[in-house]
């Protein structure tokens, strides 16, 4: 499934033809010094300064170049990712600006950065705690107790996920419609992290992002087992917004933006932790087709 997104662009071939220089590109989206995000804030646009996109394997994993320049973390760190499969769709991500470089489009490779650089300093255990602390506030867990068609809307789409959940990982989850949430059994906080644990430290960087997008862990679960689809996800997330847009109406192009936005992170975060849990390099014959 994830590999046919490589497909997608015809240059793939060209990705992996060497560079014939150790040149550095220092690029990449950097930290806002404002906020103390869990990934790095892109910067503002620049203009495009590369004509080619290439990938090669370096001692360390697969290293991105913009013509002859090696690219870097904001932290000046290598560029390096764990698989060629990665390294691809970052490839595609820069091959794919234009004149002007919008890197707050280039959610892999913010990613990327965050995962090199770990701005924030967090280990493999906090970053777990974080990912499962979100089910203490859970998008599909919190319910509304009117207009009685909002309570069925929410019980209809919802409720089918928490007990998949449930059944997939043998815990306890539930709702509730009070402010302080469901009360969330201890077992079922001790599965989910040792769930988490089997995953790298690089895909955990994904999950939480997704998680933070969609603010649910049960969604971002969902979408790990392929239980849902991105755009399910999104629209699961969004569901009292989506009823309230349905009764009152739309507001031109600002829901539409909110919406497309929210894929294009959450597609990018899900794609990048498949991406970082593969095993095995891309075959070339891939790229060729």
């Amino acid at each position: 499934m994830w590999r046919s997104f490589l497909r997608l662009r015809h240059a793939g071939r060209r990705f992996l033809n060497p560079p014939r220089g150790a040149l550095t590109a220092s690029v990449g989206p950097g930290p806002n010094p404002l906020t103390p995000a869990r990934a790095y804030a892109p910067p503002t646009e620049r203009k495009r300064f590369y004509q080619n996109v290439s990938i090669t394997q370096g001692e360390g994993g697969f290293e991105i170049n913009l013509d002859h320049r090696k690219l870097k973390t904001p932290q000046a760190k290598l560029f390096t990712v764990p698989s060629e499969a990665l390294a691809i769709a970052v490839a595609t991500e820069w091959d794919s600006q234009q004149d002007t470089i919008k890197f707050y489009t280039m959610h892999l490779t913010t990613l990327c950065n965050t995962s090199l650089d770990n701005p924030t300093q967090r280990n493999k255990d906090q970053l777990i705690r974080a990912a499962v602390k979100f089910l203490d506030t859970d998008t599909i867990c919190y319910r509304v107790e009117e207009p009685a068609t909002l309570v069925e809307l929410q019980k209809n789409e919802w409720d089918p996920i928490i007990e998949w959940a449930e059944k997939r990982y043998d815990v306890e989850i539930g709702s509730s419609t009070s402010i302080m949430g469901p009360s969330i059994p201890a077992r079922t906080r001790e599965v989910l992290v040792s769930h988490l644990a089997s995953y790298n430290m690089w895909a955990l960087q994904g999950i939480e992002f997704v998680v933070t997008q969609l603010k649910s862990l049960v969604l971002t679960l969902g979408l790990m087992d392929l239980r849902l689809t991105v755009e399910q996800a999104v629209l699961l997330s969004r569901l009292e917004e989506e009823y309230q847009i349905q009764k009152w109406g739309n507001i031109e192009w600002a829901h539409d933006y909110e919406l497309q936005e929210l894929r294009a992170r959450t597609a990018a975060g899900t794609l990048f932790v498949h991406l970082c849990s593969e095993s095995a390099t891309v075959k070339h014959k891939l790229l060729q087709q």
